[in-house]
């Protein structure tokens, strides 16, 4: 993330998440698990309810996929931060 630029919208408009873009195969999940994906989620939880209510929306959807999460969720989340 040494190259990011900032964002207007902390949702991009083409980002679609959906279960079915979750990890399905083993090596998949093994893979993601190694995301630090719950530590990113927390700190944008804590941003949100101290000093951005705007992602309050985000932060609802992506923790959705706390539990099995894919590529793409995880990309969103970076696009966040």
């Amino acid at each position: 993330m040494t190259k990011v630029r900032p964002v207007t919208t902390p949702l991009a408009g083409h980002f679609k998440l959906s279960s079915q873009q979750c990890s399905q195969s083993p090596e998949e999940n093994e893979e993601m698990s190694r995301v630090p994906y719950a530590s990113a989620v927390k700190s944008l939880m804590y941003a949100m309810v101290c000093t951005r209510p705007d992602l309050s929306y985000i932060v609802s959807t992506i923790s959705w996929f706390m539990s099995n999460l894919g590529k793409q969720h995880w990309e969103v989340v970076k696009w966040v931060l």
